[in-house]
């Protein structure tokens, strides 16, 4: 088309990176008072990895390095760091930082061409790789504020903390305190610390028309119903619905992994399915799959899935011979 009038948005793939970065600040400084120092330079670490690994290959695809600050390599740093254990070792920032970028979606064609969320797919290269690094998750140490002191444990200052399991785990099945669970007092990774600021976030995504919410919300049924009916089944063999919901990565994934614009479908049909189909391959891996946490591998299936569900399940073409014969 080459006649105006023309809609323009004020939105721009720039400006929708930023955004969401700034969403994800809160529940990463959450996570830095919880678990200390080393989370904050696990965090720049796979920023600053990221950032540099881009330039280098857009400066070898001929490309203008200054593409790197359009915030994508940020975004992708920062989800990586929310999915690995707090006080995993900076190399392990640095190699799934790279891996991301480079086989996640460099290699691909760049920006808007990858056809896997480039944050989970180093996330499953490292816990297949690295599985003892990966899974040394640590117990919650924040900062004491009451009475009148500042009191900060040996362990906020430390980059070995007290493991723990997570709320995922076969340990924490018994019982877990909702409360806790939804503010973040659990032990986890950066992206597990408080399902009340994850909350916010993408709420506030929802609000300024950022993402759609048929994805969260089909991804939290797809957890929540299949979590439901097992635990009234058989409560002493599955988890309680409020534990996958509010702990593990569902919120960071229900509003910031699975919408992602490049790897999820087009039209609000293909989104539901996809949601749910997330939802569902999280909690049947979480319930008998080898890892407690299921959220990386689901949405690698689903984004696997989505060229098919665009197929079926697009809207027709205004003019079509579909739309004529109905």
């Amino acid at each position: 088309m080459s006649s105006a009038p023309f809609s323009h948005s004020e939105n721009s793939s720039v400006r929708i990176m930023y955004i969401v970065c700034l969403t994800l600040v809160p529940p990463l400084v959450f996570g830095v008072y919880q678990f200390g120092l080393n989370a904050l330079q696990l965090v720049l670490t796979c920023a600053v990895t990221a950032v540099v690994v881009e330039a280098t290959c857009l400066k070898m695809m001929a490309r203008s390095p200054l593409a790197c600050f359009d915030g994508s390599a940020l975004l992708t740093a920062m989800l990586l760091a929310m999915s690995l254990p707090p006080t995993a070792p900076l190399w392990i920032g640095v190699l799934g930082s790279s891996f991301a970028i480079i086989v996640g979606k460099q290699i691909y064609g760049g920006l808007g061409q990858n056809l896997f969320n480039p944050a989970m797919l180093a996330r499953v290269m490292l816990i297949i790789c690295f599985p003892i690094e990966m899974t040394a998750w640590a117990a919650p140490s924040p900062i004491d504020f009451s009475n009148n002191l500042v009191s900060v444990p040996l362990t906020w200052l430390e980059f070995d903390g007290v493991t723990a399991a997570t709320a995922l785990s076969a340990e924490a099945l018994p019982s877990q305190d909702t409360v806790a669970l939804f503010f973040g007092n659990q032990a986890g990774s950066l992206g597990e610390t408080s399902a009340l600021l994850l909350l916010l976030g993408g709420g506030y995504l929802l609000y300024k028309r950022l993402i759609h919410w048929a994805i969260p919300c089909s991804l939290l049924l797809g957890v929540a119903m299949p979590a439901a009916i097992s635990h009234w089944w058989a409560p002493s063999d599955f988890l309680p619905v409020h534990t996958h919901l509010f702990a593990g990565a569902t919120m960071l994934a229900a509003f910031y992994i699975a919408t992602d614009l490049v790897t999820s479908p087009t039209s609000i049909r293909g989104q539901f399915v996809y949601g749910a189909g997330c939802g569902l391959l999280i909690w049947t891996i979480r319930s008998f799959g080898n890892y407690p946490e299921g959220v990386a591998f689901a949405v690698l299936i689903m984004n696997a899935t989505v060229p098919l569900i665009d197929y079926y399940l697009r809207p027709n073409v205004f003019g079509s011979k579909a739309v004529k014969e109905g």
